[in-house]
């Protein structure tokens, strides 16, 4: 792609903002040399922050307006503030053309309702999922659904098999996807009749963008023996809660005994590099940048509550979508 890669962004949504997005914009910057920004929001607010980061002026366009859509907003209540929110402007611009993708660290309901009612589906494809990157021991795992569908049909699962496939070649092309279903166990006979017939479906047909490896239980989901794992949205969204608050909760201990006494620290002091390569691998930041898979525009949800380091990475992402040609890849399998 020789013309700069555009993404969309609403820089009034979660916390801290605008700040943390106009920092996360900047940090961006430094590593993608062939990406602009343009930025929706009050501009009063702005445009201080883009100087304060020295965010070259040639890199960013600002589309001014005093209406936002705030996180305690109904999707419904959001949609109904109008069109000129600078969630709804920025999802706009992507569905006219003059952006590549859209990134918000929004309100989640309003993104994903705003965002269906201007984009259209990829055809044939029944249900959007949310879709996110998790560690493991071997590399990244592709998890969906995170919660965009609470209730799922074995059509809607076998295209998640094929979307997420699609996201994890688009991200890391040398990876052959290998998908498995969540389940409560790993046998055949385990799991309700729509995750069973789902298994069969996929099982029976050959698909030339995956291999199929069976069923995974929660447990072995950062084994790296697979790097797809296809959930409904209640599941998922359980499987990716537990996964954050365990990961906080191992980096918040671990910080306790390290800084409670003179040996804690004189042991961290030595152990610096391995204890900070350990942080960084189960920092959530790191893997910030949900995508909305299923629309024929790339719209990614960046963490609300996440801070500067972790929308840039959410821009990251984005980037690397557009770059893989996410959406491309997508149609041309889903058949």
């Amino acid at each position: 792609m020789n013309d700069p890669i555009i993404i969309a962004i609403d820089a009034m949504g979660g916390d801290d903002s605008p700040n943390k997005i106009i920092e996360g914009i900047s940090i961006h910057a430094k590593s993608s040399h062939n990406v602009n920004y343009k930025i929706f929001g009050k501009k009063n607010l702005i445009e201080p922050l883009l100087t304060k980061y020295n965010l070259s002026k040639n890199r960013f366009d600002i589309i001014h307006t005093n209406n936002i859509v705030e996180g305690t907003d109904t999707p419904l209540t959001a949609a109904k503030k109008g069109k000129d929110t600078s969630l709804w402007l920025a999802v706009q611009s992507l569905k006219n053309d003059e952006a590549h993708a859209i990134v918000s660290a929004g309100n989640t309901g309003a993104l994903f309702l705003i965002s269906k009612l201007n984009l259209k589906m990829i055809e044939n494809i029944d249900k959007p999922a949310l879709s996110a990157l998790w560690p493991s021991k071997k590399g990244m795992n592709v998890v969906l659904d995170l919660g965009a569908n609470i209730e799922c049909n074995t059509k809607n699962l076998i295209d998640f098999s094929i979307m997420g496939s699609a996201l994890h070649k688009a991200l890391f092309d040398n990876d052959k996807p290998q998908v498995a279903l969540l389940n409560i166990g790993s046998e055949e006979l385990k799991g309700n009749a729509i995750i069973k017939d789902t298994y069969q479906s996929l099982n029976e047909n050959k698909y030339s963008l995956f291999d199929f490896k069976g069923y995974i239980e929660g447990n072995n989901i950062m084994d790296g023996d697979v790097n797809v794992i296809v959930a409904d949205g209640f599941t998922g969204n359980i499987a990716l809660k537990t996964a954050e608050g365990t990961s906080n909760f191992i980096i918040s201990e671990l910080k306790k005994a390290l800084s409670s006494s003179l040996i804690g620290k004189f042991s961290s002091l030595i152990n610096y590099i391995n204890l900070k390569n350990f942080k960084n691998k189960l920092d959530p930041r790191l893997y910030n940048g949900a995508i909305l898979l299923g629309l024929d525009k790339p719209v990614i949800k960046s963490h609300g509550s996440t801070d500067s380091i972790g929308f840039a990475n959410s821009l990251k992402v984005c980037e690397q979508t557009i770059r893989g040609k996410l959406i491309d890849r997508i149609k041309n399998n889903i058949n």
